[in-house]
């Protein structure tokens, strides 16, 4: 084997090899390769000035530290999602229980069907803005799980006005029947003398008797026939022990001759209340309880009211 080697002057050399120089130029040859092939594998694990071991463990415990805040975000986020449904679920039963009550409070107060519906959602409308830029170019987007907690939350709320409103008007209407005068003043009796002309039962002479009376046993109770105010609870000539209600509306009522009284003056009375207890005091022959009622000062027939079964 021969080589010619030429230099940058253009001189020339020659070398001649044998067999065994051949086999270890050869070798030579072949390892050139094979070094690079380990140096290139071993590159990846040099440390340089950009990347060390201390960075590698700085990237990982940032890795593990955001993967850890992705968690506990995860974790909170889920929390939040059943914490809202959970409300919701209240929301949708507090207004079920709402509605329920709403239509028992209707049929009760024998309201006009349709005035109060709480099984339907409230009424609502209006005109279309159209000095909006785009409002009606706008597309339509699916209610989110806030905005139906939001909706639920103003319809409890309609509800709760509606119950409001609802429960004034029973209101009102309790107190309507309250002060409605009927019924009779005694729990137990019977009318002994209406009202009119009669025969005085002391004199015999016809006189004009401008209340009914109602015999009973001696200490029984008497009762007021509407709510009211006591405005006379003292003796009264004639009248003996006397109670006398004032119910509003130009309406008042008057109970004579008992033996005791149970309300005083200014008292607040309910219909039903027992005022007093039945007895003979003034101007009278027996136990009984004299009953008058007056409309604008000025007595009426009570026949009419005590046949009142109420509203």
């Amino acid at each position: 084997m021969k080589i010619i080697l030429v230099n940058e002057r253009g001189a020339t050399r020659s070398f001649n090899f044998g067999g065994l120089s051949k086999a270890l130029l050869g070798l030579c040859l072949l390892g050139l390769p094979v070094g690079a092939f380990l140096l290139g594998t071993n590159l990846s694990v040099v440390e340089t000035d950009l990347f060390d071991a201390r960075t590698a463990k700085a990237w990982e415990r940032a890795l593990r530290k955001q993967q850890e805040e992705i968690g506990a975000a995860d974790r909170a986020a889920r929390e939040q999602l059943v914490a809202l449904t959970v409300k919701l679920a209240e929301l949708q039963a507090r207004l079920t229980r709402l509605d329920a009550l709403g239509e028992r409070l209707t049929a009760a107060a024998n309201l006009d069907e349709g005035e109060f519906q709480f099984g339907t959602p409230p009424a609502l409308g209006g005109p279309e803005d159209s000095q909006i830029a785009g409002a009606s170019e706008l597309p339509y987007q699916s209610p989110g799980f806030l905005d139906v907690i939001d909706d639920l939350s103003q319809q409890i709320d309609d509800r709760q006005m509606q119950l409001e409103m609802l429960e004034s008007l029973m209101a009102n209407l309790k107190l309507e029947d309250e002060q409605f005068i009927a019924g009779r003043p005694i729990t137990r009796g019977w009318m002994s003398s209406r009202y009119g002309y009669r025969t005085d039962p002391f004199t015999g002479r016809r006189t004009w008797h401008k209340g009914v009376d109602f015999a009973g046993k001696m200490g029984s109770d008497v009762v007021s026939v509407a709510a009211g105010v006591v405005t006379w609870a003292d003796e009264r000539h004639g009248y003996g022990q006397l109670v006398e209600i004032n119910h509003g509306n130009g309406y008042s009522t008057r109970y004579g001759h008992n033996s005791a009284l149970k309300v005083g003056l200014g008292d607040v009375v309910r219909k039903g209340q027992v005022i007093a207890q039945m007895g003979s005091s003034g101007r009278s022959t027996g136990p009984h309880v004299h009953f008058e009622i007056f409309k604008n000062n000025r007595a009426v027939d009570p026949a009419s009211y005590i046949r009142r079964t109420g509203r």
